[in-house]
């Protein structure tokens, strides 16, 4: 008799897994169908300037990757700051442009995006000469908590969002972070699929890092910011900031730098007529 009652118990839970995994996979369909409108396509060609060079078929892909990310996460404000429809709509853009090439189901992990007016103070931990550990606070336009919140400042959002040429993107950079943590590892090196990738990956990527930390060290100028110098995690962040942002001379200067990110990402920025 209890066996045959675990044995039922089993099933209807195992039932309803399946209907909650079933149930949320036609909402991601239904919202990857669903069309933004007008007014949604206004604000984001009006405060996310890279919009209006993608291919039709990226704006397109777009749109379903937006509806999408504003159906599962969730946006808060803090000091204060009212959350707005442009808000929602010029964050999940940049951020769903990493996307467009990638099969990726749009940040899985990711619930909650805290927005604040401007920079703000986060606390962090390190450990001293003496193996002590020591808390002090940074000013930030953003971060990324692994298996956390991303945390942006919505000031420099805007910024990053209307000028395309700067190779400066807070939410470009903080969703870089996103995808590298996704295999457990802030180590500048995301999920990339067969093993051969990992090794070019390992070679491009650590010579250039290797040979911007050389530049930032004798201050001498490089196309990538120079913060890209502090580590590889960092490096894959600015480096994916610049791809977007200024393609054209990564290309240009670093050619198999611009290649390696372009077989990740599936995509090439550099063809986008910016103008």
């Amino acid at each position: 008799m209890i066996d045959t009652i675990i044995i039922v118990a089993t099933a209807c839970t195992i039932g309803y897994i399946v209907f909650v995994i079933r149930r949320k996979s036609e909402q991601r369909k239904k919202a990857m169908a669903l069309p933004l409108t007008d007014t949604q396509i206004g604000i984001i060609n009006h405060a996310v300037s890279i919009y209006k060079y993608l291919p039709t078929a990226h704006q397109e892909k777009l749109s379903g990757l937006v509806q999408l990310f504003l159906l599962e996460k969730q946006f808060v404000g803090c000091k204060d700051l009212e959350v707005t429809e442009e808000m929602k709509l010029t964050i999940a853009a940049q951020a769903c442009i990493l996307l467009l090439g990638i099969n990726h189901k749009c940040y899985p992990k990711l619930k909650t995006i805290y927005i604040y007016p401007t920079a703000f103070v986060s606390k962090t931990l390190t450990r001293n000469n003496n193996g002590v550990l020591v808390e002090s606070e940074t000013v930030r336009l953003g971060e990324s908590w692994q298996n956390g919140p991303v945390v942006l400042a919505w000031d420099d959002v805007l910024r990053g969002a209307y000028d395309i040429r700067d190779g400066q993107n807070v939410v470009m950079h903080e969703f870089a972070h996103r995808l590298d943590q996704e295999d457990g590892n802030a180590d500048g090196t995301p999920k990339l699929g067969h093993g051969n990738s990992y090794t070019r990956w390992s070679q491009v990527l650590g010579a250039e890092f290797s040979a911007l930390q050389k530049k930032s060290a004798r201050h001498k100028r490089h196309v990538m910011n120079q913060y890209g110098a502090t580590n590889e995690a960092e490096f894959f962040a600015v480096a994916t900031e610049t791809f977007f942002e200024k393609s054209k001379k990564l290309k240009r200067k670093h050619p198999e730098l611009y290649e390696t990110l372009k077989a990740y990402y599936h995509l090439d920025p550099e063809s986008w007529d910016k103008r």
